[in-house]
């Protein structure tokens, strides 16, 4: 296990030589609010939490608001004012009502991260492909993601080489490209912004050639 000195240590010095060399944006992904708060100090750009700010409310000691002594991830989120993606995630996959409870959840971290103040404009939503989901959930949430549209937020979609598409196919993480190009063809059809991706020019061309036919029949 990699203690939260280790995960700094590691993460800081490889932001800082990626913003040295290149003028590109830098994303954090932890859901660490120490490691999180030396990241951004060491000039990432935007946070990513898979917790969608929610760690602190599900694992704070009792009596205590924050897991961490340098207080909540969306406070930190907060103090350098940079834009986050808000994943949905809960501590517990058991659902009633599935997709009115991952949106009243991602709702929640919403809230989370104003009452912390975060700007709602600098907020992007991830619904969480692979996390407190099982098979025919993630299914569902892809078959689904007009459903965010009321949040009135861009939506990033990361399903690429996931389990989802391992199930479905009976294929290898090795071997899903094609899987992972249809995820985010349906996601570029269904509003989605961002795309994160492991084949970077297949999911390009992809997203290219998509979005030629849809402003084509616009």
């Amino acid at each position: 296990k990699i203690t939260v000195p280790e995960e700094i240590e590691r993460v800081t010095g490889i932001i800082e030589a990626v913003k040295k060399r290149f003028d590109i944006p830098v994303s954090i992904d932890t859901y660490k609010a120490p490691v999180m708060d030396a990241a951004l100090a060491a000039g990432a750009d935007l946070a990513n939490d898979i917790w969608g700010l929610r760690y602190d409310k599900f694992y704070a000691p009792e009596g205590k608001t924050s897991v961490w002594d340098c207080g909540t991830m969306a406070q930190i989120i907060a103090k350098y004012d940079v834009p986050v993606c808000v994943m949905h995630n809960r501590d517990q996959a058991v659902y009633q009502n599935f997709l009115e409870e991952v949106l009243l959840d991602l709702e929640d971290s919403i809230a989370i991260g104003e009452k912390a103040g975060i700007s709602r404009d600098r907020m992007i939503l991830d619904p969480g492909v692979g996390f407190a989901k099982d098979y025919e959930q993630n299914l569902e949430i892809l078959a689904n993601l007009k459903l965010f549209e009321r949040f009135d937020l861009p939506l990033l979609l990361a399903a690429s080489r996931k389990s989802v598409i391992g199930l479905t196919l009976d294929l290898p993480v090795t071997e899903r490209v094609e899987g992972t190009l249809v995820t985010t063809m349906f996601g570029v059809q269904k509003g989605c912004m961002f795309v994160r991706v492991h084949d970077v020019k297949e999911n390009v061309r992809t997203i290219k050639m998509c979005e030629a036919i849809l402003n084509s029949s616009n």
